[in-house]
């Protein structure tokens, strides 16, 4: 489905629920796996969180995760400790270019068996499910912190709990500590200390009830659409002021670009207060949340204000290259982007070109990420269901604002 995005004036004031944060209950559905007592609220209705829930539930030996990347992470360590399950693990054309091997090696040093279909360090992997013969494993620190949480998940279920040491400086820490407070919040102790993740084994029953806060990189876009609109607020919820998630950091981020945050009782007010819009740090760095890259670059697009984001590197291997994309999809808008391997910087530009189209690469964050600037002009989003992967109902809260749409 291509969508049109037509022009709007003024957003109305409105109050959303958005969906469970995919990354908390990507984790928690594994813990449930490995503790089926655990109970989990506001479970995300994303894509992702469906495929993560039926490929746990599937007794199939092909289980296929199509484009979940957590889910791929995830699932691999899950796998390779579930004693006496024979698993092939693959997923969609661009998944299967999406690299495993660092996650693949680490659980190899602890004594599981896996091994590559077709090319070597990418899925689709065949895993044997079997009992780990040691509880110390090392791997580098600056990869994505999704496989360092996939060891974390499956360690209380380890006879010996698990040692897991960082090599170099630790990227995505946000999300590590994430993985170790929802552990903690179902009773299960670690610690993270001098690059050294220590988790002790759990072989008791746990039964808890956990609520999941909504995903934070979702609020990115409503912070985006106030950020580009005249005197507007938006309430959104169900937020917390002391969150897990490493997105929570837009509260912050977005004071430069002219937006108060309110927490108010499970709520977050977002109110444009400012139209004198302040330069973002030079060199910002987004190394712990870089899935809030695409929706700040577009937001300083569209504010006229130049930007230079760093710590982008891993978003050079996810659903697509996302630099080389928001790169070709500003310029298409009139604006000007210089990339590294893990850099960008946006020129100032006062114009922004009507009616552009959009192309999304199979990518949610895309799709969402350039939706706010129907505040500014008129353009079209190409593939727009796309955004089913994390937050199904995006559209439908877009249209609750005041935004007009229709299908071409």
């Amino acid at each position: 489905m291509n969508l049109k995005l037509e022009h709007i004036s003024n957003i109305r004031n409105n109050t959303l629920q958005i969906t469970g944060s995919k990354s908390e209950t990507n984790r928690l559905l594994i813990l449930q796996a490995l503790y089926p007592n655990i109970s989990i609220e506001n479970v995300s209705n994303s894509d992702d969180s469906g495929l993560m829930q039926k490929a746990l539930q599937s007794e199939e030996l092909v289980v296929d995760i199509h484009h979940a990347g957590t889910a791929m992470r995830f699932l691999t360590a899950y796998f390779a400790v579930k004693e006496g399950r024979e698993t092939v693990l693959t997923g969609s054309k661009r998944m299967k270019e999406r690299p495993v091997k660092i996650l693949v090696e680490a659980l190899q040093q602890l004594g599981c068996e896996i091994s590559y279909e077709n090319e070597h360090g990418y899925p689709p992997i065949r895993i044997q499910g079997k009992q780990p013969s040691t509880n110390h494993v090392a791997l580098q620190a600056n990869v994505s912190s999704q496989y360092i949480s996939a060891l974390m998940l499956i360690a209380p279920s380890l006879p010996d709990g698990l040692e897991i040491v960082l090599e170099g400086k630790v990227t995505s820490v946000p999300y590590i500590n994430m993985t170790l407070s929802l552990l903690k919040d179902v009773g299960i102790e670690g610690t993270f200390q001098n690059n050294k993740i220590t988790i002790g084994s759990y072989q008791g029953v746990i039964s808890k009830s956990v609520v999941v806060e909504s995903d934070w990189s979702s609020a990115s876009y409503f912070y985006s659409i106030v950020a580009l609109s005249n005197d507007r607020s938006v309430t959104i919820g169900s937020y917390k002021k002391e969150s897990y998630q490493g997105d929570s950091s837009l509260s912050e981020i977005y004071k430069y670009l002219g937006v108060e945050t309110t927490f108010g009782k499970n709520t977050i007010t977002l109110k444009k207060v400012s139209d004198s819009v302040l330069a973002l740090p030079e060199g910002l760095d987004l190394s712990n949340s870089p899935d809030i890259a695409q929706t700040i670059a577009v937001t300083c697009f569209g504010l006229g204000v130049g930007c230079y984001l760093t710590g982008l590197h891993t978003l050079k291997i996810k659903e697509t290259d996302r630099l080389e994309a928001l790169k070709t999809e500003i310029e298409k808008l009139g604006g000007q982007v210089h990339i590294t391997e893990d850099t960008l910087r946006l020129e100032p530009s006062d114009t922004i070109s009507k009616d552009v189209s959009i192309a999304t690469y199979n990518d949610h964050r895309m799709a969402m990420a350039f939706a706010p600037l129907a505040v500014k002009t008129s353009l079209f989003i190409e593939d727009a269901n796309v955004v089913s992967k994390s937050y199904p109902d995006f559209w439908l809260d877009l249209k609750k604002l005041g935004f007009e749409d229709s299908n071409v």
